[in-house]
């Protein structure tokens, strides 16, 4: 039997020409990330073991993004422990202060993820990544701490599930329309410690932002990792920001799958997914009336600079509702600046939006757009859980950066082109 993508990856990093489905192996890692909330545990595990430094100072990666700039004592406590110790370990991509972006942003925009690399992260979404054709998925802070100190993880080999994907997108649909709309169609334990594989000819049709989205929310359905095939867009994005494109991965025709999907891009309808869970969406026509508190366009998921535009484009000329806060997070300083050369800020802030600097914050409730009891937001960001973003008694909603910006000038939940349209009924 065939290897998948992810299989052939795993194969490749244990140094074994065959793995199979339930075969636990240990595997070299290329890269061992952490972010300002999950590194200063690692730190104290990584002490623990007596370790004295970091298996390569070149392959560790920390970027303080949940919490900053400092919201408190405590955040700034832990910033600046993180600080010292990749200082004392001499860990070259440590980025903080006016270098500092999401995680999930930054890595592959500073080029430190290649095809065919193998990627922990102490983040969830460290799957991001799959959209270059790499094997990324998060891992704890433990994990992270052996990671750094031998440059070796433990992995049981996962199960796959292929989405062959047809057709191309209409106008307003992104990455997060079809991720969503997967994720309504498996469930939130759909793909349970499986890999998400996508293949077909739609692909060429995802851009590399729509790519990273699907990678991104590949654990909102439980999956283990989302992996993208390589194809001339991924060389182009590889060579434009690592200088290389890496090892290439490619499913063999034999690989088995658990599952296979069809997807007709084509047929996509700008979705909604509705509290508590990803899994409970909807059309956004369909919405009804879900009036708004806050609109959020930012996060790993959704803050790249296509992300930006798509909300521009239908924010411009326009503005958010009065009662509605509109929140505008760029997911790097490239991203903002780029924003910045295009006109886009200034349409933002004409729109009667907050624009503020790069950070994961409101995404998990952590400083700059925390829900009060009984309100409810609209956001780009990847989880919905009970008091994701503040309250436990407030609501939050995901979508797409057109349906957001639409939203935030209707002030209730509604199809893009109602407002394109000229109506905010």
């Amino acid at each position: 039997m065939g290897m998948t993508m992810t299989q052939k990856i795993m194969a490749r990093h244990a140094g074994l020409d065959h793995v199979e489905a339930g075969q636990h192996i240990l595997a070299d890692l290329d890269l061992v990330m952490g972010n300002d909330i999950t590194t200063p545990v690692a730190i104290g595990a990584f002490r623990e073991m007596e370790a004295e430094k970091v298996f390569d100072p070149e392959k560790v990666a920390m970027v303080l993004d949940h919490f900053t700039p400092n919201k408190d004592i405590k955040a700034a406590t832990q910033s600046k422990m993180i600080r010292e110790f990749a200082k004392e370990m001499g860990i070259t991509h440590y980025y903080d202060g006016g270098d500092v972006g999401i995680e999930h942003v930054i890595l592959p925009e500073k080029g430190l993820v290649k095809a065919g690399d193998l990627v922990i992260g102490a983040d969830s979404h460290t799957c991001t990544y799959g959209a270059l054709g790499a094997l990324s998925t998060g891992v704890g802070s433990t994990d992270m701490a052996v990671g750094m100190a031998t440059g070796k993880a433990w992995f049981r080999v996962p199960e796959a599930q292929l989405f062959t994907l047809r057709g191309k997108p209409g106008k307003w649909i992104n990455g997060k329309d079809l991720i969503l709309y997967i994720i309504g169609k498996i469930g939130v334990d759909g793909a349970r410690y499986q890999s998400m594989e996508f293949a077909g000819e739609g692909v060429a049709a995802l851009s590399m932002d729509d790519r990273f989205t699907v990678a991104n929310m590949a654990i909102e359905a439980g999956g283990k990792n989302g992996i993208f095939p390589v194809d001339d867009q991924t060389k182009e994005y590889l060579m434009a920001h690592a200088g290389e494109i890496g090892i290439v991965a490619a499913a063999d025709p034999d690989a088995e799958y658990k599952e296979r999907h069809e997807i007709d891009l084509s047929k996509l309808e700008p979705m909604v997914a509705f509290p508590h869970l990803p899994e409970n969406t909807r059309p956004a026509g369909e919405a009804g009336d879900i009036v708004l508190d806050q609109v959020v366009i930012g996060s790993c998921t959704n803050g790249r600079i296509s992300d930006l535009r798509q909300a521009a484009e239908i924010l411009k000329g326009q503005k958010a509702a009065k009662d509605v806060r509109l929140l505008i997070i760029p997911g790097s300083q490239e991203v903002y600046k780029q924003a910045i050369a295009e006109g886009l800020i200034d349409i933002f802030i004409d729109a009667r939006a907050i624009v503020g600097p790069p950070t994961c914050g409101p995404c998990l409730g952590g400083h700059m757009g925390i829900l009060a009891k009984g309100e409810r937001s609209l956001s780009t960001t990847n989880r919905n859980f009970v008091g994701r973003m503040g309250h436990p008694e407030s609501e939050v909603y995901l979508c797409s950066p057109a349906v957001a910006a639409a939203s935030a000038i209707a002030g209730h939940i509604v199809h893009p082109d109602t407002v394109v349209g000229g109506s905010h009924a």
